[in-house]
Protein backbone atom coordinates (compact mmCIF):
# COMPACT_ATOMS: atom_id res chain seq x y z
CA UNK A 1 0.00 0.00 0.00
CA UNK A 2 1.16 3.51 -0.79
CA UNK A 3 0.38 6.36 1.53
CA UNK A 4 -0.77 9.94 1.44
CA UNK A 5 -1.15 12.55 4.14
CA UNK A 6 -4.04 14.01 6.10
CA UNK A 7 -2.73 16.84 8.28
CA UNK A 8 0.67 15.22 8.50
CA UNK A 9 -0.72 11.78 9.33
CA UNK A 10 0.09 9.04 6.85
CA UNK A 11 -2.98 7.20 5.59
CA UNK A 12 -3.44 4.62 2.87
CA UNK A 13 -3.87 6.18 -0.57
CA UNK A 14 -7.22 4.35 -0.81
CA UNK A 15 -9.70 4.33 2.06
CA UNK A 16 -12.73 2.19 2.78
CA UNK A 17 -16.17 3.75 2.50
CA UNK A 18 -18.09 1.70 5.06
CA UNK A 19 -21.59 2.99 4.21
CA UNK A 20 -22.69 -0.06 2.10
CA UNK A 21 -22.19 -2.25 5.17
CA UNK A 22 -25.10 -0.63 7.01
CA UNK A 23 -27.62 0.89 4.60
CA UNK A 24 -30.30 -0.69 2.40
CA UNK A 25 -29.56 -4.26 1.28
CA UNK A 26 -26.60 -4.43 3.63
CA UNK A 27 -24.74 -7.73 3.95
CA UNK A 28 -25.02 -9.97 6.98
CA UNK A 29 -22.68 -8.93 9.77
CA UNK A 30 -20.20 -11.74 9.24
CA UNK A 31 -19.55 -10.57 5.67
CA UNK A 32 -19.45 -6.94 6.75
CA UNK A 33 -16.80 -7.73 9.37
CA UNK A 34 -14.87 -9.78 6.82
CA UNK A 35 -14.93 -6.80 4.44
CA UNK A 36 -13.39 -4.48 7.04
CA UNK A 37 -10.80 -7.12 7.88
CA UNK A 38 -9.95 -7.56 4.20
CA UNK A 39 -9.38 -3.81 3.99
CA UNK A 40 -7.03 -3.89 6.96
CA UNK A 41 -5.21 -6.93 5.56
CA UNK A 42 -4.74 -4.98 2.30
CA UNK A 43 -3.09 -2.06 4.11
CA UNK A 44 -6.09 0.28 4.25
CA UNK A 45 -5.71 2.63 7.22
CA UNK A 46 -8.57 5.08 6.55
CA UNK A 47 -12.16 4.02 7.23
CA UNK A 48 -14.96 6.47 6.46
CA UNK A 49 -18.23 6.18 8.35
CA UNK A 50 -21.06 8.38 9.72
CA UNK A 51 -23.70 8.27 12.41
CA UNK A 52 -26.39 8.39 9.70
CA UNK A 53 -25.18 5.31 7.85
CA UNK A 54 -28.02 2.98 8.76
CA UNK A 55 -31.13 1.51 7.17
CA UNK A 56 -34.06 1.57 9.59
CA UNK A 57 -35.34 4.17 12.02
CA UNK A 58 -33.80 3.88 15.47
CA UNK A 59 -30.46 2.61 14.17
CA UNK A 60 -28.40 5.79 14.51
CA UNK A 61 -24.74 4.85 14.67
CA UNK A 62 -25.19 1.36 13.16
CA UNK A 63 -22.14 1.75 10.92
CA UNK A 64 -19.93 3.26 13.63
CA UNK A 65 -20.74 0.38 15.98
CA UNK A 66 -20.07 -2.13 13.20
CA UNK A 67 -16.69 -0.59 12.41
CA UNK A 68 -15.80 -0.56 16.11
CA UNK A 69 -16.68 -4.27 16.43
CA UNK A 70 -14.68 -5.12 13.33
CA UNK A 71 -11.61 -3.36 14.68
CA UNK A 72 -11.98 -5.01 18.09
CA UNK A 73 -12.15 -8.47 16.49
CA UNK A 74 -9.19 -7.93 14.17
CA UNK A 75 -6.16 -9.92 15.12
CA UNK A 76 -3.58 -7.39 13.96
CA UNK A 77 -2.46 -3.93 14.99
CA UNK A 78 -5.08 -1.23 14.39
CA UNK A 79 -3.32 1.64 16.15
CA UNK A 80 -2.51 3.31 12.84
CA UNK A 81 -6.09 3.24 11.52
CA UNK A 82 -7.79 6.61 11.14
CA UNK A 83 -11.55 6.48 11.60
CA UNK A 84 -13.26 9.41 9.88
CA UNK A 85 -16.87 9.81 10.90
CA UNK A 86 -19.48 12.44 10.15
CA UNK A 87 -22.42 14.20 11.78
CA UNK A 88 -25.16 16.57 10.70
CA UNK A 89 -27.42 14.28 8.69
CA UNK A 90 -30.21 11.90 9.64
CA UNK A 91 -32.20 9.03 8.17
CA UNK A 92 -35.79 8.62 9.38
CA UNK A 93 -36.00 5.11 7.94
CA UNK A 94 -38.04 5.81 4.82
CA UNK A 95 -35.03 6.11 2.53
CA UNK A 96 -34.77 9.88 2.81
CA UNK A 97 -32.00 12.00 4.29
CA UNK A 98 -32.40 14.98 6.60
CA UNK A 99 -30.01 17.71 7.77
CA UNK A 100 -29.40 19.05 11.26
CA UNK A 101 -26.19 21.04 11.59
CA UNK A 102 -27.14 23.16 14.57
CA UNK A 103 -24.23 23.56 17.00
CA UNK A 104 -26.15 21.79 19.77
CA UNK A 105 -26.87 18.77 17.57
CA UNK A 106 -23.32 18.52 16.21
CA UNK A 107 -21.79 18.59 19.68
CA UNK A 108 -24.16 15.92 20.97
CA UNK A 109 -23.63 13.84 17.82
CA UNK A 110 -19.83 14.00 18.08
CA UNK A 111 -19.87 12.92 21.71
CA UNK A 112 -22.19 10.02 20.85
CA UNK A 113 -19.99 8.99 17.91
CA UNK A 114 -16.89 8.96 20.11
CA UNK A 115 -18.68 6.70 22.59
CA UNK A 116 -19.83 4.30 19.86
CA UNK A 117 -16.34 4.15 18.35
CA UNK A 118 -14.83 3.61 21.78
CA UNK A 119 -12.34 6.47 21.52
CA UNK A 120 -11.50 9.39 23.78
CA UNK A 121 -11.22 11.69 20.75
CA UNK A 122 -12.41 11.19 17.16
CA UNK A 123 -9.49 11.18 14.73
CA UNK A 124 -11.37 13.03 11.98
CA UNK A 125 -14.87 14.43 12.43
CA UNK A 126 -16.62 15.79 9.33
CA UNK A 127 -19.65 18.03 8.99
CA UNK A 128 -21.70 15.80 6.71
CA UNK A 129 -23.56 18.49 4.77
CA UNK A 130 -24.39 22.18 5.13
CA UNK A 131 -27.77 22.73 6.72
CA UNK A 132 -29.70 25.42 4.78
CA UNK A 133 -31.55 26.33 7.98
CA UNK A 134 -28.35 27.08 9.91
CA UNK A 135 -25.77 29.78 9.14
CA UNK A 136 -22.60 28.12 7.88
CA UNK A 137 -20.46 29.97 10.38
CA UNK A 138 -22.50 28.56 13.28
CA UNK A 139 -22.13 24.97 12.11
CA UNK A 140 -18.39 25.36 11.52
CA UNK A 141 -18.12 27.16 14.85
CA UNK A 142 -19.38 23.97 16.51
CA UNK A 143 -16.43 22.11 14.97
CA UNK A 144 -14.13 24.75 16.44
CA UNK A 145 -15.65 24.13 19.87
CA UNK A 146 -15.27 20.37 19.48
CA UNK A 147 -11.61 20.83 18.57
CA UNK A 148 -11.01 23.11 21.54
CA UNK A 149 -12.76 20.67 23.88
CA UNK A 150 -10.64 17.75 22.64
CA UNK A 151 -13.68 15.77 21.50
CA UNK A 152 -12.20 15.61 18.01
CA UNK A 153 -8.58 15.79 16.86
CA UNK A 154 -9.23 17.16 13.37
CA UNK A 155 -12.17 18.53 11.40
CA UNK A 156 -13.43 18.02 7.87
CA UNK A 157 -16.32 19.29 5.79
CA UNK A 158 -18.37 17.51 3.15
CA UNK A 159 -20.62 18.41 0.21
CA UNK A 160 -19.38 21.98 0.19
CA UNK A 161 -18.65 24.86 -2.19
CA UNK A 162 -15.44 26.82 -2.59
CA UNK A 163 -16.93 29.69 -0.59
CA UNK A 164 -17.77 27.36 2.26
CA UNK A 165 -14.28 25.86 2.17
CA UNK A 166 -12.66 29.28 2.39
CA UNK A 167 -14.89 30.40 5.27
CA UNK A 168 -14.35 27.16 7.19
CA UNK A 169 -10.60 27.51 6.71
CA UNK A 170 -10.75 31.01 8.15
CA UNK A 171 -12.63 29.77 11.21
CA UNK A 172 -10.81 26.49 11.82
CA UNK A 173 -7.31 27.24 10.57
CA UNK A 174 -5.06 24.19 10.87
CA UNK A 175 -7.94 22.33 12.51
CA UNK A 176 -9.55 21.90 9.08
CA UNK A 177 -7.77 19.04 7.33
CA UNK A 178 -10.12 17.59 4.71
CA UNK A 179 -12.92 18.12 2.21
CA UNK A 180 -15.18 15.25 1.12
CA UNK A 181 -17.23 15.90 -2.01
CA UNK A 182 -18.63 13.71 -4.74
CA UNK A 183 -16.04 13.37 -7.49
CA UNK A 184 -15.44 10.69 -10.10
CA UNK A 185 -14.75 10.25 -13.82
CA UNK A 186 -18.49 10.63 -14.39
CA UNK A 187 -19.13 13.50 -11.96
CA UNK A 188 -16.49 16.22 -11.98
CA UNK A 189 -18.45 19.34 -11.11
CA UNK A 190 -16.49 19.74 -7.86
CA UNK A 191 -13.17 20.21 -9.67
CA UNK A 192 -12.91 23.79 -8.28
CA UNK A 193 -13.25 22.43 -4.74
CA UNK A 194 -10.57 19.82 -5.42
CA UNK A 195 -8.16 22.47 -6.69
CA UNK A 196 -8.85 24.83 -3.81
CA UNK A 197 -8.34 22.01 -1.32
CA UNK A 198 -4.96 21.26 -2.86
CA UNK A 199 -3.93 24.92 -2.62
CA UNK A 200 -4.93 25.03 1.04
CA UNK A 201 -3.17 21.76 1.85
CA UNK A 202 -6.42 19.93 2.60
CA UNK A 203 -6.95 16.28 1.78
CA UNK A 204 -9.71 15.75 -0.78
CA UNK A 205 -11.72 12.58 -0.17
CA UNK A 206 -13.94 11.79 -3.18
CA UNK A 207 -17.12 9.96 -2.24
CA UNK A 208 -18.71 7.67 -4.82
CA UNK A 209 -15.32 7.79 -6.58
CA UNK A 210 -16.03 5.00 -9.03
CA UNK A 211 -18.74 7.14 -10.57
CA UNK A 212 -20.61 4.10 -11.83
CA UNK A 213 -17.64 2.60 -13.69
CA UNK A 214 -18.58 -0.82 -12.34
CA UNK A 215 -22.21 -0.35 -13.38
CA UNK A 216 -21.48 1.15 -16.80
CA UNK A 217 -23.21 4.39 -15.89
CA UNK A 218 -20.90 6.14 -18.31
CA UNK A 219 -22.73 4.25 -21.02
CA UNK A 220 -25.37 6.02 -23.03
CA UNK A 221 -28.81 4.71 -24.03
CA UNK A 222 -27.40 3.37 -27.27
CA UNK A 223 -24.43 1.61 -25.69
CA UNK A 224 -20.99 2.43 -24.33
CA UNK A 225 -19.80 6.04 -24.54
CA UNK A 226 -16.21 6.91 -25.42
CA UNK A 227 -15.47 7.38 -21.70
CA UNK A 228 -16.82 3.98 -20.73
CA UNK A 229 -14.96 2.36 -23.59
CA UNK A 230 -11.69 4.08 -22.65
CA UNK A 231 -11.74 2.84 -19.07
CA UNK A 232 -12.69 -0.66 -20.19
CA UNK A 233 -10.01 -0.74 -22.87
CA UNK A 234 -7.17 0.43 -20.63
CA UNK A 235 -8.28 -1.99 -17.92
CA UNK A 236 -8.22 -4.87 -20.39
CA UNK A 237 -4.77 -3.85 -21.63
CA UNK A 238 -3.46 -3.69 -18.07
CA UNK A 239 -5.18 -6.89 -16.99
CA UNK A 240 -6.94 -5.14 -14.11
CA UNK A 241 -10.48 -4.04 -13.29
CA UNK A 242 -12.02 -0.80 -14.59
CA UNK A 243 -12.45 0.15 -10.94
CA UNK A 244 -8.69 0.10 -10.45
CA UNK A 245 -8.22 2.31 -13.50
CA UNK A 246 -10.82 4.77 -12.20
CA UNK A 247 -9.14 4.96 -8.80
CA UNK A 248 -5.69 5.31 -10.35
CA UNK A 249 -7.05 8.16 -12.48
CA UNK A 250 -8.40 9.85 -9.35
CA UNK A 251 -5.05 9.50 -7.59
CA UNK A 252 -3.40 11.18 -10.57
CA UNK A 253 -5.59 14.28 -10.20
CA UNK A 254 -3.72 15.58 -7.15
CA UNK A 255 -1.41 14.22 -4.44
CA UNK A 256 -4.02 15.39 -1.93
CA UNK A 257 -6.72 13.03 -3.27
CA UNK A 258 -7.59 10.00 -1.12
CA UNK A 259 -10.58 8.16 -2.64
CA UNK A 260 -12.91 6.27 -0.28
CA UNK A 261 -14.73 3.71 -2.46
CA UNK A 262 -17.51 1.81 -0.77
CA UNK A 263 -17.44 -1.97 -0.51
CA UNK A 264 -19.69 -4.68 0.85
CA UNK A 265 -17.56 -7.70 -0.11
CA UNK A 266 -13.95 -8.59 0.75
CA UNK A 267 -13.13 -9.10 -2.93
CA UNK A 268 -14.21 -5.55 -3.77
CA UNK A 269 -12.03 -3.88 -1.17
CA UNK A 270 -9.03 -6.04 -2.10
CA UNK A 271 -9.46 -4.97 -5.71
CA UNK A 272 -9.66 -1.28 -4.81
CA UNK A 273 -6.61 -1.53 -2.55
CA UNK A 274 -4.47 -2.54 -5.54
CA UNK A 275 -5.12 0.74 -7.36
CA UNK A 276 -2.23 2.72 -5.79
CA UNK A 277 0.18 0.25 -7.40
CA UNK A 278 -1.02 1.41 -10.82
CA UNK A 279 0.64 4.42 -12.38
CA UNK A 280 -1.12 5.54 -15.51
CA UNK A 281 1.19 6.75 -18.23
CA UNK A 282 0.89 10.12 -20.02
CA UNK A 283 -0.68 8.52 -23.08
CA UNK A 284 -3.28 6.68 -21.00
CA UNK A 285 -4.14 9.84 -19.08
CA UNK A 286 -4.54 11.72 -22.35
CA UNK A 287 -6.83 9.02 -23.73
CA UNK A 288 -9.02 9.21 -20.63
CA UNK A 289 -9.07 13.01 -20.64
CA UNK A 290 -10.09 13.05 -24.30
CA UNK A 291 -12.85 10.51 -23.67
CA UNK A 292 -14.40 12.11 -20.59
CA UNK A 293 -17.49 14.25 -21.18
CA UNK A 294 -17.20 18.02 -20.81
Amino acid sequence: MKYRSIAGTAVSAIGLGAMPLSIENRPEESRAIATVHAALDSGVTLIDTADSYHWHAGEVGHNELLVARALARYGGDTSGVLIATKGGRGRPGDGSWTADATPAHLKRAAEASAERLGVEAIGLYQLHKPDPAVPWEESVGALRELLDAGTIRAAGISNVTTRQIRRAHQILGDGLVSVQNRYSPAVRDTEPELRLSARLGLAFLPWSPLGGISRSSLDGPSGPTSAGTAFQRIAAERGVSPQQIALAWLLSRSPTVVPVPGASRPASVRDSARAPDLELGPEELTQLADALPG
